[in-house]
């Protein structure tokens, strides 16, 4: 009885050609001859032009993720020079008193925020009877002292929306604590508000908004004890 011939899978060839480099060398002739299904329309085309499609399709893929970067670069340096403008609003104000309107009105004009409002607790006396000193209740209070990083989501009813000129209107929130440092307890609340209910999504980065947080307890310090 004749003995079988052993049996050649496709990884036993895909292993003879990755061992075997110079193959196409000695047979230059197959690279016009091996003909392959072009993934562009399915015509058949010879293993130098699949070749050259693959190269043009990670050219493709390349510039595509280049233009990607400098749209990212272009937008995160847009958005840096709002900061340090709306920062150096905040220094211009002469009045401690005046620093949370300015604060709110600047950020609602410079990050194109539809909604935006602040409360203090735990200010300075003379700055008592200020209306930004006014309406932070106890549950209010314990939300901001719970918050390590800035809420993003929808709107859930916090008490804190109806500080905000149109409740109805906020669709999505953001809600950034306000503290001296990291490990202090939280001295205020500063909400953001859309009608767009994708603009703060629970899950999303909150950098930025952090930046908009320690920047504003900053500033804010002035009306403070």
């Amino acid at each position: 009885m004749q003995p079988q011939p052993p049996t050649i899978t496709e990884e036993d060839i895909a292993e003879f050609l990755i061992h075997t480099p110079d193959f196409f060398e000695r047979h230059a002739d197959l690279f016009g001859a091996v003909r392959l299904v072009s993934v562009h329309g399915g015509r058949a085309v010879s293993l130098q032009e699949r070749q050259a499609e693959m190269l043009r399709d990670k050219i493709k893929i390349l510039e595509q993720r280049l233009m990607e970067t400098m749209r990212n670069g272009t937008e995160n340096l847009l958005i840096a020079d709002r900061l340090a403008s709306w920062a150096r609003q905040l220094f211009l104000v002469a009045q401690a008193a005046d620093l949370p309107a300015v604060l709110i009105s600047e950020i609602k004009s410079q990050f194109n925020v539809p909604q935006a409002a602040l409360k203090l607790w735990d200010v300075a006396e003379v700055y008592a009877g200020e209306p930004f000193a006014k309406g932070a209740g106890g549950d209010v209070r314990s939300l901001a002292n719970s918050l390590a990083t800035p809420y993003c989501g929808v709107n859930a009813n916090f008490d804190a929306v109806q500080w905000l000129d149109d409740p109805q209107a906020a669709a999505s929130l953001a809600l950034i604590p306000l503290r001296a440092d990291a490990s202090a307890p939280a001295f205020g609340l500063l909400i953001l508000a859309s009608p767009d209910s994708q603009r703060y999504q629970a899950g999303m980065a909150t950098d930025f908004l952090e930046r908009i947080g320690n920047l504003a307890s900053a500033a804010l310090s002035r009306v403070r004890d």
